[in-house]
């Protein structure tokens, strides 16, 4: 099938269901909006209601599936996917929100494919863009739209996947290559020069940490990268032992590290056992050579 009969044929799929009549698995509750106001850092909003931000929270299926996904989804996933199309990867989302959501709120959802794209060509590869509207209610009334887009891809030569399927059989799989933009340019040239740096705004001094174009403070764009001593502590962490990853041999820890200088990053921890590490346990920063060309910072804890 030519890529015109195929988008043709994908176009079929606009306007027809992803998900009819889906209840979200647990109701609005104040346990997790607590857990996610704690891990994000962010204030339980005093009227108790769920920061509008965790609408997706609501409708997530979890690792058990999704329960109410109709045919037409999985039919077009399949479609790209018997025209080599076998690749994924979400690449944005958009929210509105119409109104707060209280404890004990029940959710239910339908959704519909809103747009395929034609065939687009990107630096992972080549395919096509997949967007689906959901729209979120309680009761009667509708609380917030969500747009989730995916890219279904071909993988290009030299990319990732394309790697791993040309190593030599019995070949050591080498770790995930990080994403580099424009956006976070800096922090990876920082790691190559073995500086953890991050971003300070210029107009009212909040650090912020991943790298972003623009505060979440105060929404200015000027911004200036700040060296950090590499002192920290865990804020949270989880011991990884199933399932496994290609490079990764479980059992191993992964934690939310907070440095002195106030942000927080994901990083492994190194220098001890993973069942020995503890919320609140200092780390110092180090710099983990992983193979020939990737470097990584991790957080040594104590002897």
């Amino acid at each position: 099938m030519s890529d015109d009969a195929l988008h043709e044929t994908l176009l079929e799929y606009e306007g027809r269901p992803a998900a009819t009549s889906a209840r979200g698995r647990d109701p609005v509750n104040e346990t997790m909006v607590r857990h996610w106001c704690e891990a994000l850092g962010h204030p339980v909003p005093p009227d108790g209601s769920a920061p509008a931000t965790m609408l997706q929270v609501w409708t997530m299926a979890g690792m058990s599936g999704r329960e109410g996904r109709a045919g037409p989804y999985d039919a077009l996933l399949g479609t790209l996917e018997d025209a080599g199309y076998t690749s994924v990867v979400a690449t944005d989302c958009e929210q509105e929100y119409v109104r707060e959501l209280y404890p004990g709120d029940e959710i239910t959802f339908d959704a519909v494919i809103e747009s395929v794209s034609p065939r687009k060509t990107t630096k992972l590869g080549t395919g096509y863009f997949v967007t689906t509207r959901m729209d979120i209610r309680t009761g009667d009334d509708t609380v917030g739209t969500h747009r989730f887009r995916i890219l279904k891809y071909r993988p290009a030569e030299g990319g990732r996947t394309a790697e791993r399927q040309a190593a030599a059989p019995g070949a050591p799989a080498r770790r995930p290559r990080p994403v580099v933009n424009r956006d976070n340019a800096g922090f990876w040239e920082g790691v190559a020069r073995h500086k953890l740096l991050f971003q300070r705004c210029d107009a009212c001094a909040t650090p912020r940490f991943p790298w972003l174009p623009g505060c979440h403070a105060c929404g200015s764009g000027a911004w200036t990268a700040i060296e950090s001593a590499g002192h920290g502590t865990v804020y949270s962490y989880v011991v990884m032992h199933h399932p496994a990853f290609p490079a990764f041999e479980p059992p191993y820890a992964v934690a939310l590290v907070e440095l002195g200088e106030g942000v927080r990053l994901v990083s492994n921890i190194t220098g001890v056992p993973c069942e020995k590490v503890r919320i609140g346990m200092p780390v110092e920063l180090e710099f983990l050579r992983v193979d020939e060309d990737l470097e990584l910072p991790v957080f040594r804890g104590p002897a």
